[in-house]
Order: structure tokens, then sequence, then C-alpha cells
């Protein structure tokens, strides 16, 4: 379960609602008064008794539905001797209704392949708490089933005695989990921004005292106000008969009743401030200094057209900000490492902001702010660029129509949040049909002066908030309330000037290369693929697909990575590729790529890891040469920008100097160090190690690695014509260079140590305990043995959930993965992990023992081998529709050496043919408790419980 926190983070609504859309716009945009329609293709009604309900039909997934229970109430309607109640509620719904007793709810979803966690789950806000259940739709039976557990979620739970004693355990690790630095500033700084408001008093969590003291009684007296028909939506997008899911909803819901006498559903206020709201937050373990300043603003509804126009002038506006933001921060004395601003809403149903945040060196807040303010004054005085807004229209209309060519290829999830913000925001659900031709006769005619005037409502002298964070240490000055009131009474009196750019008209490349030639082709008719061989060795892979009509994924790599770099320019190898993407490449910085691809739906990146070096990207079919033009440059155009280089030195800097006051990070360290003996390409990053890294020498061998082409393998994936990508191939990737070097990875000899070990890391002020147990040894790297791997390790997550969450309540998610290496050797390594008090470590370790070894002498039951069928099987028919799953897969078997048409066929049957015996021969194999490292992070105090 998961809990939603006041999230003072910084985003731009950049993509438009989803939905379905038109051929092309009419001359005229409907009337600025006219209201927003309702998409046609969803089904909204409401039940005699008040449920809300939206239904439609959606093909993707396939054979998949989501489903919601949307209850309009959450942590802020508790009283005062509720706190962490809603929370513990949305728990206590996995822990026995009318129809599924105990946990048995939780085991008949896995039946049906259906995740605990990763697929079904939940999460309480301030104002809503919204279940979330993803079900397969072949069958009648597991429809209607999902129909009875919304039901049994909306007035159904039992609140059994037992079970919610069990739940108060897990719902404190939960809460344990959150402590920390961050968690510590934000109970310093949320009484002063949220003064006044009951969203200050009302975390969703709660605090360990309630949480502990939660009965079902208590339980029930919030579940009875509030879980009620005029507060709840159900929610069903997916592959189905519409008809059949509104009857269904009819069914389970129209017997729900109201409760006698309910409590008024009111709205929680956000008192406005006149005097600026100051919050200056510090702490020992903060690993960065941030400051936000925020203008409270009224809700603006979007309603109709006009409201929707003034909607894309506000993205418009933002786009454009944060580009100057951005270019600021790559500047090598910024006075920000990073920057942006957003608007949107604040907190509750009545009050947005206008956000502008900024992240920055230790000391350096009043600098920061003082910049976020001169920018936004740059933009009030000048305005912007037209160059600027149009850039910034090409993005979003191409964002439109990238939108409406995807129309029939949506995620289902995608439309259930949309319907999610409707039922509770009443944000507006008029579709992609209507919103394509909508943005096409609106945006071309927004002016500059439209955009331009905006902010000047939004910054306003009263309703500020200011929220400044920063480590806790000697030599750092921690500005003042009254420092950071100084910082706008000067931004105000400084002058600025107006903002310049200088864009080049230069083409990507300066000529076209000279094309190799296709010397071979085949086709591997079981997957649907075909592979050609280029004159320069490069071979390549192209699947045509339809699971979306506007995507083309590609993946490439080669053999050698870092493992080729000697130990003396090993830091600067580390950091090749990332270096150079932050130059740029050809010859355009960062920042001039960027401007010049506006209107392009293009990525591509390149990658040096430890034993191979990549490329991987994706494109819209229209920009599909654009995308190989980049791919050419990232071959033989790489550079070096000492600029960007500066600005990321900076950027690092804060981090390196407090990452040793963190635990986590501490603890990460022993655990690397330990698995590695010490070796000397995994030491830890420091300001030292950092240092190391010489931009020169990064540069030299990132254009080593990809100087040789001859060795790598690409594969596209996705809505490609073959025969129109042939001359594309031969032009841009059969001209690359061949040195012809048949080169390998380099195995530099870094062992796990064998044995027992046991390491303890002593960091930290909270009463909270991290474990990690790692199972290591050589195994053979082969299709067999990686499906036995994972299906062992789906039982065994299955299990832990089963016993340190469910039985003992010592964890809140347990996790258990594993993996079988090709390089730089054949090893596996397996991982379980929890998050406890200091208290229980050693009985939740014995249990983590006594379960493999339960599995090991007894073996899985036959339920257990259905339920990792199902969830493999489950699992596989979503990814075999996703273009970046043949992407990575196809490179990634070729690699091995292994015969890429056993992707389908050889896979399923691997599922359909498992059995108990496999399942335990491999945790008997894998997890040799002879050989294996504990590593357990506890407080520096030796005093443990809270």
């Amino acid at each position: 379960m998961k809990t939603r926190l006041f999230p003072l983070v910084l985003s731009v609504a950049s993509a438009p609602l989803f939905a379905q859309a038109p051929k092309s716009a009419p001359a005229t945009a409907p009337a600025l008064t006219a209201p927003l329609p309702t998409d046609p293709k969803v089904k909204v009604g409401t039940l005699p008794n008040g449920i809300r309900y939206y239904v439609r039909q959606n093909k993707k997934p396939e054979k998949r539905a989501e489903l919601r229970l949307v209850v309009n109430a959450g942590a802020v309607l508790e009283t005062d001797d509720q706190l962490g109640l809603a929370h513990f509620v949305e728990h206590t719904a996995f822990n026995g209704t009318t129809h599924f007793a105990k946990n048995d709810l939780v085991k008949y979803l896995q039946s049906i392949g259906v995740r605990f966690g990763a697929d079904l789950n939940a999460y309480t806000g301030f104002d809503e708490t919204v279940y979330i259940l993803p079900v397969p739709t072949d069958t009648a039976r597991i429809v209607e089933q999902a129909f009875t557990i919304l039901e049994d979620w909306a007035h159904g739970q039992v609140f059994d005695s037992t079970e919610v004693a069990n739940e108060r355990g897990v719902v404190r690790e939960e809460w344990r989990l959150g402590k920390g630095a961050g968690d510590r500033m934000l109970h310093q700084w949320l009484p002063i921004a949220l003064r006044g408001s009951k969203y200050a008093e009302r975390l969703p969590i709660g605090n360990e005292r309630s949480i502990m003291s939660a009965t079902p009684a208590r339980l029930r007296t919030f579940y009875r106000n509030w879980y009620r028909p005029d507060l709840q939506a159900v929610i069903a997008v997916g592959d189905f008969d519409p008809a059949v899911i509104e009857g269904q909803i009819k069914k389970h819901f129209s017997a729900l009743k109201m409760p006698a006498n309910p409590p008024k559903r009111a709205v929680a206020p956000v008192p406005p401030n006149k005097e600026p709201l100051i919050a200056v937050a510090s702490d020992k373990e903060a690993t960065g200094s941030d400051i936000e300043l925020m203008f409270k603003l009224p809700v603006e509804k979007t309603k109709t057209v006009g409201d929707y126009r003034r909607g894309l002038m506000e993205r418009l506006y933002m786009s454009m900000l944060n580009q100057r933001l951005e270019e600021i921060s790559q500047k090598p004395d910024a006075p920000f490492l990073g920057a942006g601003a957003s608007k949107g809403n604040f907190i509750g149903r009545t009050t947005d902001a206008f956000t502008l945040g900024a992240n920055v060196k230790d000391g350096g807040i009043d600098r920061g702010l003082e910049a976020l303010l001169t920018e936004t004054k740059r933009v009030d005085q000048f305005g912007f660029l037209q160059s600027e807004l149009d850039r910034a229209k090409q993005n979003l209309l191409r964002g439109y129509e990238r939108a409406y060519a995807e129309r029939d290829k949506t995620q289902s999830a995608a439309f259930v949040q949309e319907y999610v913000s409707n039922y509770l925001n009443d944000e507006p659900i008029p579709g992609i049909d209507y919103e394509y031709k909508l943005a096409q006769q609106l945006v071309p005619q927004i002016s500059l002066a439209d955009v331009n005037r905006l902010a000047r409502r939004w910054i306003t002298d009263d309703n500020r908030v200011i929220i400044a964070q920063s480590p806790q240490k000697d030599s750092l000055k921690i500005p003042t309330t009254a420092e950071l009131l100084a910082v706008f009474a000067r931004a105000d009196k400084a002058a600025v000037t107006a903002y310049t750019e200088t864009l080049s008209g230069a083409a990507l490349l300066d000529a076209e290369p000279a094309p190799g030639k296709i010397v071979s082709g085949k086709t591997i008719p079981a997957i649907g693929t075909t592979e050609w061989t280029l004159s320069n060795g490069i071979r390549v892979y192209v699947k045509p697909t339809d699971f979306k009509d506007d995507e083309i994924v590609f993946n490439a790599s080669s053999p050698g990575g870092t493992s080729l770099a000697p130990d003396s320019t090993f830091m600067s190898a580390a950091f090749a590729s990332q270096i150079t993407a932050l130059s740029g490449i050809g010859k355009f910085n960062a920042i001039d790529l960027g401007k010049k691809l506006s209107g392009k739906a293009v990525r591509v990146s390149a990658a040096v890891g430890e034993t191979s070096e990549g490329l991987a990207g994706q494109a819209s079919p229209k920009d599909l040469e654009t995308m190989f033009q980049l791919i050419y440059l990232q071959f033989t155009g790489a550079r070096l920008d000492t600029s960007a280089f500066q600005a990321f030195k900076n950027q690092a800097a804060p981090y390196l100097a407090n990452r040793g006051v963190d635990p986590d990070e501490v603890f990460n360290d022993t655990v690397q160090v330990t698995m590695s003996q010490h070796s000397y390409r995994a030491r830890p990053l420091t300001t030292a190690t950092f240092a190391e890294v010489n931009p020169e020498k990064a540069l030299a061998f990132y254009r080593n690695r990809f100087a040789d082409a001859s060795d790598f393998v690409f594969a596209f994936v996705g809505n490609v014509d073959t025969v129109a990508m042939k001359p594309l191939v031969e032009k841009y990737l059969a001209s690359l260079p061949a040195l012809n070097r048949k080169e390998s990875f380099r195995d530099n000899g870094v062992r796990p140590p064998t044995g027992v070990v046991e390491r303890v890391v002593r960091k930290g002020v909270e009463p909270k305990a991290n474990t990690i147990i790692e199972f290591t040894g050589a195994c053979d790297y082969a299709p067999e043995t990686r499906f036995a791997i994972r299906a062992m390790m789906e039982l065994v997550q299955i299990r832990l959930n089963e016993t340190l969450r469910e039985q003992l309540g010592g964890a809140y998610s347990p996790s258990a993965g594993g993996s079988c290496a090709r390089t730089p050797r054949q090893e596996y390594s397996i991982n379980v992990q929890f998050n406890s008090s200091p208290d229980n470590v050693e009985k939740l370790t014995k249990s983590v023992f006594a379960t493999i070894d339960s599995l090991k002498t007894k073996g899985p039951t036959q339920s257990d081998v259905a339920k990792v069928k199902e969830q493999l099987t489950r699992t596989r028919e979503v990814e075999v529709k996703q273009n970046g799953y043949w992407a990575a897969n196809l490179v990634g078997r070729d690699q091995a050496g292994e015969d890429v048409s056993g992707l389908l066929a050889t896979y399923d049957k691997m599922v359909s043919g498992l059995t108990a015996t496999q399942i335990q021969d491999a945790v008997k194999k894998y997890f040799n408790t002879a050989n294996y490292a504990r590593f357990v992070l506890l407080p520096e105090s030796g005093k443990t419980t809270p």
C-alpha cells in the first residue's frame, strides 16, 4: 500500500488528456464560452444511491481490465483521535471482507496472476483513497469475482480483531520506512507552510501511537462514516463488453445504502496569508540544499473552451520558462544546480500554486532564490521571444499529434487515471478526438502577448510560501527568515536585461555519408523478424509490430565497455557516456540540440557499461531519418563541452560532500565494497574518486569504444516498414567506421566473497534497520537457468510477503530478486531485502532462512506452482506486446549466442511445463546457505525501540 503525501515537486503539465481524435480540424474553434464535452467513448453514470461509475472499452493491453474503487475521503477527514486511520482502513481491505476471509483475497488474486504490490495496490491521500485492481478478462468468472472484490472494499470490510492486530505491525513498518532526514525536515516546515490548515495535522501515515492504538471499533467508525455511496466511484477500463461491465456494476453496487445521518463531506480550506510563510528546515543527515517559492492561487476549473485555452497558454509559458532555467543550470557558475517552475495543485481541493524551485549548492539558497526571481522578472519585463514560443508550440502540438496517432493503442491505465481525476477534482475528459482538434484550432492563435502577461496575476505580494532545506553542519550558514525576505527586495531593485539567443540553421550533418550495403539477409518466421548483415559487419534485426502506431524502438550493443579501460583511467571511462551526453553532439551543444529537435519525437542515447557499450532510443515513424542521423553522430560526432562538464561537477559536488552522512549511502557502500572484496573498480563514489574523472580522457575512451561499429548488433522494433528502412540502414549504419577489432570484454577479476560473511553498519538516528542477504555462485547462462531463477524468485517473493509481512507483521515490503549474469563471467546473484525495527532483525532473518529451508525440504505445493505459472503467464501476455521487450531481448539473445526464435514458443513451453521439483531444485542450487553475505544497517545509538 502507498500513502500519498504533500508533493512539493516540480512538474509541468505538457501532455494532453487522453482518449480519441478526428482527422482534421475545422476552420474555427468553438466559442470560448462553449462547455467542454465528455468523451462519448466513456459511459459515465450515477446509480440511484449516488455511486458514480465510468466504463470504457479499450483493447490495450489485451485480455486485461483496469478497475478502481475511488473513495472521496482521506486523511483530512480524520478526527484528532483517528490519525492515520484512513490509511489503516486501506490496509485492512486486504485482510478480511464479506467474501474473502483473512488473506484469502490476496491468495485468490495471486492464483489468477495478479501480484500483490506490483499489480494489486492502493493509496491513501489527504482527500482520497483509491484501490487499484488490474485483472484478466478472458473468463467471466474472474470478471465477476473482480466486482465482488470492489463491492467488498466499498462496504464489506470485516475488521477482524486478529487481523487488525497483525496489521498494526505492517503499518508501523510502513511508517518506519519513511523516517529519515526528509521526514524530519517535512515536520519542520509543514506546520509553517500549511499554517491554519487541517492538512498540516493530517499526514496520511499517521504516527506510531495512533497506528498501534488502532482498534476494529475505531476503524469501523471511520469506515461507516466515509465509505458510502455518495463518496464512491467505480471505474472500469479494458478489453471487455461495456454492457456486461455496466451490468456488473449495477448488480454489485445498487444495493449499497447510505448510513443514517452521515457527516458532511466538508472541503478543508487553506487559509490565505498576508505575510510570507517562511520555513527553514535542516538536518544532519540531509545531503543537499533546495529552495521552493510558492504563490498560492485559487483553483481554476477547466469547464469551457476558454478555460482549456488558458491551460494551453500555461503549458507554453512553463515550457519556455523551464527551458531558460535549464540553460542557466548548464553554465559553469550557475546560481542553482537545477531548477524548474510549475503551476498546479498546492494542496487540497481549493488551492493551486505557481511554484519556483531549485536545487542549490550548500550555502547558496539565497543566491538560488534570487536567480529564480530574476528570471521571472526578466519574463515580466521583456517577455519571451517569438522563436521560443514557436518551438514551444511545435512541441505542444506534436504531443497532441502523437496522442492522436496512438488513439487506439493507449493503455487502459492512462484512461483510468483521467477518470479518477474527473471524479475527485472535476478534471475534464473530452477525449483526444476533441482535444486534438481543439489544440489545432487554438494553439496557432495564441500570441506572444497572451503568454507574456500570464504570470503577472500569479506573482503576488501575498499568499507567498517559501521553504528552504539544507544540511545541518557547523561549516554551513543557513539563511534566516529575514535574509530570505531581503532577497525579494534585492531582486525587486535589480536591473535585468532581455534574454537573447543565437540559433544555428545548420543541419545535423554537414554532408550525407556515403552508403554501405546490406550484404545478406534472412527472415525468422517464428518471431516475424528480419536479420541483415551490413558491409561493415553490423548486424540488424527488424521486427515490425502493431503494438503502437507512433513508436519505433531500438537497442544496440557491442562487447567491451569499461572492462577494457586500465585502472588509471577507469573513473573517466565510467563517466564517458554521461559526459558526452551533457556535451551535445556534432556541431550542437546539448541546449542547442534540444532546440534543433523541437517538434520532433526522437530520442537517442549512448551508454558505456562494465562489459559493453551501446545505444538505445525511439522515434515516431515520421522522424525515423532523424533518429538514424543521431545514431550516426553518436559514433562520429562525440564532443566535449567544458562548460557543461564544469556545471556537472558543480551539481555533483554537494551530493559527494554530504553523502557520507546519509545512512543508506554508507550502508550501500559497505555492501558494494564487501561484495567486490574491495576491488579498485568498486570503490564508492566520493569527492576523491570523482576527482579522478578527466573529461578529455572520458571523451577519448568514448570515441575508442564507438570507433569500430563492426561488432555492433542493432534491433529495431515497432511500426517499421522494412522496405523503407533499408536505404536508411545502408546510409547511416552501413557507412559507420569498421576496424574489425574482434573485441570482447575483459574479466578484471572482481569476485564476491565466499563462505558466510556478516557485516553490521551503525549509522543514522532513526530506530530502523535495513537487512540485505546476498547469495552468489556460478551458473550456466542459458534460457532454462534464467527461467528457473525467475520462477523460483516469484515464489520466494510470495512466501516472504506471507511470512515477514502478513504472519509476523515485521516488514512492510520485503523483496526478493535474482538473476544469472553472462558477463564478465557466468554468475548468479540472489538478493533478499527487508526493512524493519532493529529489534526484529534476527527474528525476520531466521524466518527468511526457515522459508528457504522449507522450500528445499518440502518443496512448493501444487497451489504454489499454479500461482507462479499464472503470474508468469499473465506477465508474459503483456510483455510480448511491448516493443521495448523485443528490442532488448533480440540484442541480448544475439550477444549471448542464443537462438532468438526461442523468445516465443520455447519460453511458453517452459512455463507450461514448470513443476514443483524444478522450483525445489532451483532453491537447493541457488540458495546455498553455506555461501552468503548478510548486511544489516542499524542506528548509531544502542537504543532500538522507538
